[in-house]
């Protein structure tokens, strides 16, 4: 049984998907999925460590994507058959994690730019391509130590989504991104300070499909171009005019080619 502390949307019976949101997001970004893939599938979507309705990281140490993936480790190791995992940018994060902890369970992977930047950084010291996000961090970080959380979700939001998107976001979901950017120095640990090197990823053998924005950041695409060449069963798709959001702001298109992926990964009709 999953943790107390972990909340988790459940729908639909069949092969298990465990779909993992970003970072200043929940499992909420995942219910136009979850109502497409339900009819054959038990979609679960749990809250990471301080989103949505899960409890925050109490640990002394940073977190790490270990940390993460030891949090949903109940829906992991106990669900019955095979399973899949679709992760977006953080989320895509912990499932590559999860694929080196669990690489019998996990039949398929789906990963929406996974931001794997500590790879980025191992194959190339900073200054590299990662500093773009590095930058949005150090600057979040430096307003929420002025108290400004408002401020500090906007360089991050803006980051990744383009300027003026946290001014056009509407209030009633600015409060619960601007709470969950708190968790900014957990998330630069975990994504910058991941110990597994890129020789590991290479002995992920199950089907991959990596996809990708052709209006994504640099720092997002560093990562895919050094990931992408050491995963040894993958298919790439690339949505040209789409972002690193796209799995929020085009969920239609997004969700359709996860489907068939997952459909063709079971053979089913």
């Amino acid at each position: 049984m999953p943790s107390p502390n972990l909340h988790v949307r459940s729908v639909g019976a069949g092969p298990a998907v465990i779909c993992l949101h970003c970072n200043a997001s929940s499992s909420g970004q995942w219910r136009a999925l979850a109502e497409e893939l339900a009819a054959d599938h038990r979609v679960l979507a749990p809250d990471l460590y301080g989103a949505g309705k899960s409890a925050g990281w109490p640990g002394q140490h940073q977190l790490s994507l270990s940390d993460e993936v030891a949090f949903i480790s109940p829906l992991l190791g106990t669900e019955p058959g095979p399973l899949a995992l679709v992760g977006h940018s953080y989320g895509g994060a912990v499932a590559l994690v999860a694929g080196l902890r669990y690489p019998k369970r996990i039949k398929a992977m789906v990963l929406f730019e996974p931001t794997l930047f500590s790879l980025v950084d191992a194959q190339s010291p900073p200054p590299n391509r990662a500093d773009g996000i590095r930058s949005a961090v150090a600057s979040a970080t430096a307003a929420l130590d002025r108290g400004d959380p408002d401020e500090a979700a906007r360089y991050f939001i803006d980051f990744w989504s383009g300027e003026g998107c946290w001014a056009a976001t509407p209030d009633e979901r600015k409060a619960a991104m601007a709470k969950a950017i708190a968790n900014i120095r957990h998330w630069q640990s975990a994504l910058f300070g991941e110990p597994a090197g890129l020789a590991a990823f290479a002995s992920l053998q199950m089907p991959i499909l990596y996809l990708q924005g052709g209006r994504s950041p640099k720092s997002a695409q560093a990562v895919a171009e050094v990931l992408i060449p050491v995963l040894p069963n993958v298919r790439v798709l690339r949505f040209p005019e789409l972002g690193h959001m796209a799995p929020v702001t085009h969920p239609q298109v997004v969700n359709a080619a996860i489907a068939d992926f997952l459909r063709e990964s079971w053979a089913l009709p």
